[in-house]
């Protein structure tokens, strides 16, 4: 059981350096780029399930508020947070968190079309999730700054924004996610939940 739980520490702390790592992968888009970290934050929340399926995501989190250059183009501080882009890190924590639940604990044997289902809406409401909060907080940054072009309102133009132009790439990205977490669960559950006595449901 010690064992296990070391293991467990140990993937946690390597699927935070994964999302860490991808910070490099950056396409400017306007004052929101176009990331590959919100994905990775979704699928190591698929991939460990239940409540410690945010661990991840909130180590990331925690390194880039203390000053480490892990948020999106290399940057850190508390002050990338009351930036533009600030509520959709909030959004990777409270996606990850919702997503693992729906996800629930990987299992060794998840070819069902059950957990197909369940681990495909886990992962499209995560990604949708991470937009409430990064709405709307980039709508009050927009009001704040005076960003809002005159003819339109804060919420079209966060829309316009950082919203629509967004959604045919998460759409690609979830459509990559879906079946290599349904890869990967078995896998993981092999070595982190057998032999707990646990539903790993």
């Amino acid at each position: 059981m010690k064992n296990k739980n070391l293991l467990k520490v140990s993937v946690t702390a390597l699927f935070a350096a994964i999302i860490c790592i991808g910070c490099f992968v950056r396409i400017p888009l306007g004052p929101v780029p176009i990331v590959l970290q919100n994905a990775l934050c979704i699928l190591t929340a698929v991939l460990f399930g239940g409540f410690s399926s945010c661990l991840p995501a909130a180590l990331f989190l925690l390194s880039g508020i203390i000053g480490l250059p892990v948020f999106s183009g290399g940057t850190g501080g508390i002050s990338v947070l009351a930036g533009p882009t600030g509520g959709f890190l909030y959004g990777y924590f409270i996606a990850s968190l919702i997503s693992g639940l729906i996800a629930g604990k990987p299992s060794v044997d998840e070819k069902n079309h059950f957990k197909i289902i369940r681990i495909s809406f886990a992962v499209i409401t995560g990604m949708i999730i991470i937009y409430i909060p990064g709405i709307i907080h980039f709508t009050n940054w927009a009001i704040k700054t005076n960003c809002v072009p005159s003819d339109s309102s804060a919420f079209s133009y966060t829309l316009r924004t950082c919203v629509i132009p967004y959604i045919p790439g998460d759409i690609i990205k979830c459509i990559i996610i879906i079946p290599l977490a349904l890869k990967l669960r078995p896998v993981l559950a092999l070595y982190l939940y057998t032999n707990e006595g646990e539903n790993n449901d």
